[in-house]
């Protein structure tokens, strides 16, 4: 019988792969921390959905700034370096910000700083962090370390972090940021004991200006219509889900009267229905195509916008974030196996930094009109809006999504400039 372990993250994907399993699990520990901590002590400093919105808003912001420099600077360097670089500088803002917060200095303009501070180092953590899974493990074993990446952030990330995020902040509001610079800290360790040093394959005697890197992966991105559509998709349904998403709080105190520790038991709620899609993902690669699950994640996002913009009870909406959670994992792990098979390994940074700036500049936008929708029509009108546009959303985007799937790879021979 395969030991825990050997389920967990199968030898055959070698041992640098269970290091940077490990390092990432450790992490999304602290950030599933922060994820309730950070709402809470923003809304404990005002109720403005503005403000409370500007601080997710914030926090993403540096990925439209500089997104794409980091995927350049990752197709040319030590990805893990890199990785470790910026998670160093994470834990030196959130140290500044505990000593703000211990000090009774703090306040909302110091925090709505930290977190576009944190944020911009973040954006460097996740460019390089991934790329370096097609890197170590074969393309055939994509799905499966996609899936445990995954299930180590909705365990760590959403399931166990939030709430103890939210009992650590009614402990003091500096102690779940504290609690954050330590598993930050122990993620660099472990990612640093990996043997492989993942470089990307670059031309040394050629060396070109950053700008020109990043104009070659825009337009590699561009002219390849799978990878295109994958992220306008992902920019797109990013909008409207964010949309509720950056005053969450505010509907789960205020709407749902939850309180505290209940809008942290949602987040939970999430993850537990993540946990469930994590044990049947093997069985669900097996037997139902990508299009077909890719299609019935987005209806489900639909219909949860629908049922959140109804709903007055607490339970229901538990109920909704558990089944968002099952189907959110899924598009998530199936998302980004397609984009790292397609896409060769010179332009994986560059490729998923324009990816993530779709992802996160999706959520500027979102959350930035979910904060003005929800201020001048109330707290359900962000999911109204939310709903309306993912709706017409998939179905523009339906039949292509046979066509993203079944895309051939491009290999590194095969890149152009």
């Amino acid at each position: 019988m395969p030991t825990p372990g050997e389920l967990i993250a199968p030898r055959r994907m070698g041992r640098d792969f269970r290091w940077l399993l490990a390092s990432s699990w450790t992490s999304n520990v602290g950030d599933g921390i922060a994820l309730a901590a950070a709402p809470l002590l923003i809304a404990s400093m005002t109720s403005s959905p503005i403000l409370v919105a500007s601080g997710a808003v914030l926090q993403f912001l540096p990925w439209l700034i500089f997104g794409l420099h980091a995927g350049a600077i990752a197709d040319r360097f030590d990805r893990r370096r890199m990785v470790m670089f910026a998670n160093a500088a994470r834990a030196l803002v959130l140290v500044a910000l505990c000593a703000f917060l211990f000090t009774g200095t703090a306040n909302i303009w110091i925090v709505l700083a930290v977190a576009f501070l944190y944020g911009t180092a973040e954006v460097f953590v996740d460019t390089a962090g991934s790329t370096l899974l097609p890197m170590l493990v074969k393309p055939a074993d994509l799905g499966i370390g996609n899936a445990r990446l995954q299930a180590g952030y909705l365990v760590a990330n959403q399931f166990a972090g939030p709430p103890i995020g939210a009992f650590l902040f009614a402990a003091g509001s500096a102690w779940p940021f504290l609690v954050e610079v330590v598993c930050v800290s122990l993620a660099i360790v472990l990612i640093s004991r990996m043997t492989h040093t993942p470089v990307p394959p670059r031309d040394v005697d050629k060396p070109s200006p950053v700008h020109t890197d990043i104009a070659e992966g825009v337009r590699w991105m561009w002219r390849n219509p799978p990878v295109r559509m994958l992220v306008l998709i992902i920019l797109t349904f990013n909008i409207t889900w964010a949309a509720p998403w950056g005053v969450l709080v505010l509907y789960a105190t205020e709407h749902l009267h939850m309180g505290a520790v209940g809008y942290g038991t949602l987040t939970t709620a999430s993850a537990a229905g993540g946990i469930l899609a994590t044990l049947t993902f093997g069985w669900l690669e097996r037997h139902v195509s990508f299009a077909t699950l890719m299609r019935v994640a987005l209806s489900l996002e639909v219909l949860m916008h629908l049922a959140f913009a109804l709903t007055t009870h607490a339970w229901v909406a538990l109920v909704i974030m558990f089944v968002f959670g099952s189907y959110a994992f899924v598009w998530g792990t199936i998302s980004t196996t397609v984009r790292q098979r397609l896409v060769p390994h010179a332009l994986q940074g560059r490729v998923a930094s324009v990816n993530m700036v779709g992802v996160f500049g999706g959520m500027v936008i979102g959350q930035a009109l979910g904060g003005v929708i929800a201020q001048v029509w109330g707290l359900t009108a962000p999911w109204w809006f939310a709903f309306v546009g993912s709706a017409i959303t998939l179905l523009i985007v339906w039949k292509p999504i046979s066509h993203i799937v079944n895309a051939k790879p491009v290999l590194d021979e095969d890149v152009v400039s």
